[in-house]
């Protein structure tokens, strides 16, 4: 009977690192086990899958033995290790039908006997063609970051990800959005890198151990069994990444990028962590949106914020640490987005108008976030005299509506890319209109409650979509459930068949 021997030093974080990948109620029973297997050299590798997704790790040390593979469930493993020293080890032997995990108890050995599958039915590694190219540090970071902006929006799956765009062969970038805010990194080049990736984000690969074990290596190609299948492949110094590329044309995110020259304040924050601190201590009135004011005025940046939703009057928190320079602007944004670009280090804002999108930057790194539409008319220097210190009201919009407003995107041509398509327009900032044009005089129409009723009607809209795509997600689950019941009582049924046979075959 052959043995392999894992260390529990090891095996624990191993086990961290494909639990990530195997699901806790698998739809098949060979996707809730790993495969362990050691190789003519004598390594031995440890390896998860969901089908989709391969993740695969070899211990430090080999060891002597022939080739040998076994299958063993994960939450059999995870158990028996909980309970284990990390100076301890564990015995896997094989037997036709079972696996036996012999476990150290006292000065003997405990056997746990696990039912098993042939090796076999493991899927198999997806075999592709591809150069490993080195992912340097920087590119490592910038991929974290762009899997943070990333949308988690089943239906816009090709936003689900990370994009290594190579289109400009002098400026590469590592692109993430989800198309209410945009995360771009261009301070790095991969030449040896020739078509473009959409690394899909898992959990995975924001795991730390991940991250810490040594330098990274890509690789992409095309499935060498199924050509319309694109995979790529993540190495670490013990740790392997297979999965699918996603397939599809990513949105020509260049043209969404305002140009820096048409920013007219430019705010830079010295000390982020004071930023992120005032940020997060104050109240959120917007649950939906989670709205804060940003304003400049008189060379100071104040952060704005309501206690209620209800709440007419905003209150304002003065940021001392912020050098402005440029013209009085007041902006709605997301809280959570601009904490998001300031944890980033993204020290610098430039702001174009209180419609168009807020530029966060620093060294090659810039995050696009597009503002949330203010709740009544802006206030401007002429009406801030008579605010309160500690408070910001409505203001007067005439001021405002005086100069004429910047487009909310950059619509210049934006450079060809075999995989781009053009960014969809959003529907969250609409222009403001004139006060001399608040009504048709012809038709006795109120405009500006027309645009509030239509913005109110998407608003609902949207929350719909949302809740029907929560539920079609359940009943998902539901029919997953109900496979997984249906195999297990199907399995019941078969062996209590297989017992009646036998009791037949009896004779008194």
């Amino acid at each position: 009977m052959e043995t392999i021997t894992l260390p529990i030093a090891e095996l624990k974080p191993a086990l961290i690192g494909l639990s990530k990948v195997i699901n806790k109620r698998p739809t098949l029973p060979v996707l809730g086990t790993i495969k362990i297997e050691r190789t003519a050299e004598g390594w031995i590798a440890l390896t998860g899958t969901d089908l989709d997704t391969f993740v695969t790790v070899r211990l430090e040390q080999p060891a002597e033995g022939h080739p040998l593979t076994a299958l063993v469930p994960l939450d059999e493993l995870q158990i028996i290790v909980k309970k284990c020293d990390k100076t301890e080890s564990i015995q896997i032997h094989t037997t036709a039908e079972q696996v036996i995990i012999k476990t150290p108890v006292g000065g003997g050995w405990a056997d746990t006997k696990c039912d098993s599958l042939p090796a076999a039915e493991f899927p198999a590694l997806p075999q592709f063609k591809g150069e490993l190219v080195p992912v340097p540090d920087a590119v490592r970071a910038s991929l974290h970051e762009a899997f943070a902006c990333a949308s988690t929006d089943e239906t816009r799956l090709v936003l689900n990800g990370a994009y290594l765009d190579v289109s400009k062969k002098d400026c590469h970038c590592v692109v993430g959005t989800d198309g209410r805010h945009l995360y771009s990194s261009n301070s790095f080049n991969l030449p040896t890198v020739k078509e473009s990736v959409i690394i899909p984000q898992h959990r995975f690969l924001d795991w730390t151990e991940f991250s810490k074990d040594g330098e990274w290596r890509l690789k992409a190609g095309v499935n060498a069994e199924n050509k319309e299948l694109l995979h790529l492949q993540l190495t670490s110094r013990r740790w392997r990444f297979v999965t699918r590329q996603i397939d599809g044309n990513y949105p020509n995110w260049r043209q969404v990028l305002p140009n820096s020259n048409d920013a007219k304040t430019t705010v830079e924050l010295e000390n982020l962590e004071t930023v992120l601190q005032a940020i997060q201590r104050m109240p959120d009135h917007d649950q939906t949106h989670h709205t804060i004011g940003l304003m400049v005025e008189n060379g100071a940046l104040l952060l704005l914020g309501k206690a209620n939703k209800e709440d007419a009057e905003w209150f304002s928190v003065p940021i001392p640490s912020a050098k402005v320079s440029g013209k009085t602007v007041r902006v709605n944004t997301n809280r959570q987005q601009v904490a998001k670009a300031l944890e980033f280090g993204l020290s610098r804002l430039d702001i174009i108008d209180e419609l168009s999108p807020l530029r966060f930057s620093n060294e090659g790194r810039q995050m696009v976030i597009m503002p949330v539409r203010i709740e009544g008319p802006v206030q401007t220097s002429a009406t801030a005299s008579k605010a309160s210190a500690t408070s910001v009201g409505e203001g007067d919009a005439s001021a405002a509506a005086s100069e004429p407003n910047q487009p909310a995107v950059n619509t210049g041509t934006a450079p060809t890319n075999e995989r781009s398509e053009p960014m969809p327009e959003q529907p969250t900032t609409p222009t403001a209109p004139s006060p001399t044009a608040n009504k048709n005089t012809e038709n006795g129409y109120n405009v500006e409650m027309l645009i509030e009723q239509t913005l109110t009607g998407i608003e609902e809209l949207q929350e719909t979509f949302d809740d029907n795509v929560q539920s079609l997600n359940g009943l998902r689950a539901k029919v997953k459930i109900l496979s997984r019941e249906y195999k297990a009582s199907t399995k019941e049924v078969d062996a209590l068949k297989k017992t009646l046979k036998g009791l037949q075959a009896v004779r008194l």
